[in-house]
Formats: structure tokens, sequence, C-alpha cells
């Protein structure tokens, strides 16, 4: 069979970045890339601090190096700009801002894309396995001739790997983002790959990330992948790290529709890092695919319940809802407070169907979380009923989505805690529970500091939400 697709793995083991853009040059070069009109640049920015979220983007270095590469190779350029939808609801340009970007975008001349303040428009897809026919995205997406996509090589708790094409999550803003990032999260990746295809792929594998999204345990790792087709780059991210591409579900969905292949034998893997020294060096590479009735144990006061869900491709667990999200949260909690699983109060914490009696401790708050989990019992002598309110994919509008504010995200719970202040169980809507309402819940009920008033990050944040919220506004006005 043969290799029509070529991936480069080259070392670098420092953030230097003319070392970089040497090496992105170089790969560019080799793999025939020669960037051209409106070149959009879309880097990993779900999260960004100095302090307490270090390693969860594609570093400001990186960036820089990509730039120069970028314009030196490019020829027929309308526009350079780089483009992100941050995570959890912060504003993109407050991770900008924490990650350095602006200074770097400002030398080279560039523009600035926040997708949260684009317009939003609709995209018609086409394959017939995707979830629904239209989905919306910023028009800078929509508009570009060619992507660069710039993911930052992590494990992820919900995927097990977020490489090239887990890196689309960020090209939807917050009122569709969650829309199918449940159950059908894999799913929902394969989708997003219609709209647009990277031309040129460069991973940030410096210092990559291990177990978390948000919170990533470093891994020196030393290198930058590079190719033009994102499943055989993630194909061979997976084989990086010692993992079966075919355990990448939306990696095997997005070949089966056509992208591209998962297969070694179809891919010619080059640069001057070769695939077994890197998968000898990454064997002690650590993953978070626990569920999380396993992953807090007797060493957290927060225990979970787990029971079934309604889709049959998962019935058994929600990989891309709820369970990720407490998980992420946890983790967020530990970064702001190193001893939070202990400090906490008790929680009781429910997901799915759970059919029979809970083993509820006198001194447990209960949080059921999610719609689809329901339950029937008793909890101190009263009957408690919990009714599921699930919606397939086909029942859920994109078109009439709720927006999913910051301001309102932050208000919504304590409202909600308030009210249910003399119950002992509370139900928390969402399909998902945002990594953000975990935050909530759990700091109201375990009586944990709450990370959305640090004062490391609040009133940054809320600035850039102002900004934002006056951009988007006058956005409305432009053609």
């Amino acid at each position: 069979m043969g290799k029509d697709h070529k991936v480069l793995i080259m070392r670098c083991d420092s953030y230097d970045p003319d070392r970089i853009k040497d090496i992105v040059k170089e790969g560019m070069q080799e793999l025939g890339v020669k960037p051209s009109g409106r070149i959009l640049l879309k880097p990993n920015v779900v999260m960004a601090h100095p302090e307490i979220f270090p390693h969860a983007f594609t570093r400001t270095e990186f960036l820089d190096g990509v730039i120069a590469a970028t314009k030196e190779c490019a020829e027929d350029v309308d526009e350079i700009a780089v483009g992100e939808r941050s995570g959890i609801t912060v504003p993109t340009r407050y991770n900008f801002k924490m990650a350095g970007y602006p200074e770097i975008i400002k030398k080279h001349g560039l523009k600035t894309y926040y997708f949260d303040e684009c317009k939003q428009v609709p995209y018609q897809l086409k394959k017939s396995e995707a979830l629904r026919d239209n989905m919306f995205f910023p028009e800078p997406i929509v508009n570009c001739d060619f992507l660069i996509n710039l993911p930052k090589f992590k494990a992820h708790p919900w995927t097990r790997l977020t490489l090239s094409l887990k890196n689309f999550i960020g090209i939807q803003d917050d009122r569709h983002r969650l829309v199918d990032h449940n159950l059908f999260l894999e799913h929902k990746i394969a989708d997003l790959q219609e709209v647009v295809q990277p031309r040129f792929i460069a991973i940030d594998a410096i210092t990559a990330g291990q177990k978390m999204m948000l919170t990533p345990t470093p891994f020196d790792m030393g290198a930058i992948v590079m190719g033009t087709n994102s499943c055989a780059v993630d194909t061979v991210g997976c084989h990086m790290v010692n993992v079966e591409p075919k355990d990448l579900i939306h990696l095997k969905l997005t070949s089966e529709r056509g992208y591209g292949p998962m297969s070694l034998d179809e891919i010619e893997v080059g640069g001057d890092f070769p695939l077994e020294e890197m998968q000898a060096k990454t064997k002690d590479f650590e993953f978070c695919m626990e569920h999380v009735d396993n992953y807090f144990n007797e060493t957290s006061n927060l225990r979970c319940t787990v029971g079934t869900f309604p889709e049959k491709h998962s019935a058994d667990y929600c990989w891309g809802g709820c369970p990720g999200a407490l998980q992420e949260a946890m983790h967020i909690f530990k970064g702001y407070y190193p001893g939070a699983y202990q400090d906490m109060k008790k929680i009781h914490y429910v997901v799915g169907q759970v059919n029979g009696e809970l083993d509820i401790r006198d001194d447990e708050q209960v949080i059921f979380a999610g719609n689809c989990t329901s339950w029937e019992g008793k909890i101190d002598g009263n009957d408690v009923k919990i009714e599921s309110s699930y919606k397939s994919p086909a029942e859920v509008d994109e078109k009439r989505t709720c927006g999913n504010d910051m301001i309102k995200k932050n208000l919504l719970p304590p409202v909600h805690l308030i009210k249910n202040r003399n119950s002992r169980h509370i139900h928390v809507k969402g399909c998902p529970v945002s990594v953000g309402d975990h935050v909530h819940y759990v700091s109201g009920l375990g009586k944990l500091g709450n990370p959305n008033y640090d004062t490391r990050t609040l009133s940054g944040v809320n600035i850039a939400y102002w900004q934002m919220r006056a951009k988007r506004f006058l956005n409305q006005f432009t053609t």
C-alpha cells in the first residue's frame, strides 16, 4: 500500500522562537506547504495563566516561531490572523493576554480574531453521518483559505488525546460549543472537520501535557510534529505515546468518513526524531481515562455513583459530558487550593440513571448532575424523585440554543444553591453540566473557595468580559 501522507517528528528541546521558526520552515518546505490567501493560525488556548494553567496552551514562543516561518514561506497573502475560542466561558482575549499572545501578534503585524466576539454564521453539513444538518461557526473560520492548526500535545480525560482533530472544539463560540458535547462528543469532533481542513499542522510537543487538558502534568517530550492531514498527524501522535489509533474514537470516526488514514502503512514518518525512540521515551506517559466512581476514592471527600446512560453506543459512561467535567473542575480546585480534596465538605455525586438505594451518608451533600440523571428513593426520610430530561441530538435545535454567558454562568448556580439551601440534595441540569458549573456547585456545597473569585484572575477576567461584550455588540454592525 502506498504512503500518501507524510508526518514529521522533529527534535526541539526548548522554546526558542528562532529555533522553532527554522524547524517549522524546514517542515513546510519538505511538505510542500505554501500558505496563501486568508491565512488563519488556530492555536489551543483553552485556558492560560502563568501560575495556574501554565501547560494548558500552545506556548507563545511556539506561536512566534510558526508565524515567522509562515511569513517567510507564504505567497499571495491577503491576510494572516490568529483566531481561537477559549474554554469554560472565560473571554478569549483574557487568555491571549495571559499567554502573552498580543505582544507577539503585534510584533508580526497580524490580525486577531476572538471567536467569541465574531459573527456566527450557519454552515450546512453534507456528510450523512453528521449529527445535524447545520452548525454555526465564526466567519473567519468559514472564510479562511489556509488554516494552520497549532495544537498542544496533551492527554485528555474525555477523548484520551487532544491533537489536531480535537483542537477544532475551539472553533465554536459559547452558544454552540456545548451542543453535542456529551455522549456524542467524539461524533461532534468528526462533524467539525467538514467546515474546513487544515492545510498545515504543527503540534507543540516540546512540553506535552499528561492526564488533564486544563491542568496537565508537564512531560518533556522535546518535539514538534508536523503534517498536512489531521488524521495522519493524529495517528502518528497516538503511536508517539503508545496508543492504538482505533482507541481514539474521534480519529476512527473521522477516518471512516474519508478525511485521512489511521494506519502507519499509509503514512511516511519522517523527521530527525525516530518514532521508536519517542515511544521508549513516553512509555510512562500518563493518561486519565478512569470513571469518576473509581477516580475519587477514600483519599477524597468526594464520592461518586455512576449509573447508565441513554445512548446505546455509550450506555456505561458519558465520556464527553458531566463526569469528565467534574474531573477537570476538581483539578482546577487542586490548582488553586492544593488541599481541596481533603478540606472540602463531603459530597456524593450522582450521574446517569441509577436504580435502587443510594448509599448516602449522614454527613454528605448530594449532587445529581445532568439532564439524563434519574433516581427515586428517600433522603433523610423524605421521598426524592429525580427525573431525566435528556434530549437526543435530533431533539436539540442548534438554532435555539441558550446563551452560555460568563456572568450568567456565575450568577445562576449561587441562586440555585440559595433556593435549595435547606435541602441536602440538588439537581444540576445541563447536557453537559459544564466545568464552570461544577466549580460553582462543588465550591458552594463543599465549602471551598471559588476560583472564579480568586484575586489573581477576578479583575482581569471581568475587564476582558466587558471588552468582549462591547466588541461583540459593535461587530453586529460591521459587514
